[in-house]
């Protein structure tokens, strides 16, 4: 049945105002952190153009955000070998995004190498989500 109306009714439930504008998780939910490469490759694919072209739009609407590209490998090769295959991510990103209009003084960039990965297991599937570039947000957001 439908709620009791009067003065002792309960309070309508709270409306979802998702994310606020400018906030890290707005960027997160609406633009995506984080894009995949192949194995020993920094090429950027053609599923991650998407998601770096609404980064871009983001940081064009959102101009006073800077942002850190952290670049990271899978557990194959060598310690340095990753570190630059890294590096070599993170850069693309970086151009791709200055590409589309993004200041580089607002973004920065880092290799994590094989340091840092998001799954510690030891499957293709593992290895395929460790390959990836995560845009960080440093500062500036809501």
């Amino acid at each position: 049945p439908p709620p009791a109306a009067g003065p002792y009714a309960p309070p309508p439930p709270p409306v979802s105002q998702g994310p606020i504008p400018g906030s890290i998780q707005d960027f997160v939910i609406n633009a995506g952190d984080r894009v995949y490469f192949d194995f020993d490759s920094y090429d950027i694919r053609a599923d991650a153009g998407p998601v770096l072209d609404a980064q871009a739009a983001w940081l064009q609407r959102y101009t006073g955000v800077t942002v850190r590209i952290e670049g990271n490998a899978d557990e194959r090769g060598t310690r340095e070998y990753n570190l630059a295959l890294g590096a070599r991510r993170a850069n693309a990103i970086r151009d791709y995004l200055v590409g589309r209009g993004v200041s580089a003084s607002r973004i920065a960039t880092i290799s994590y190498g094989k340091e840092q990965p998001i799954d510690g297991g030891a499957t293709e599937e593992a290895y395929q989500r460790n390959r990836n570039g995560h845009t960080a947000i440093t500062a500036g957001a809501q």
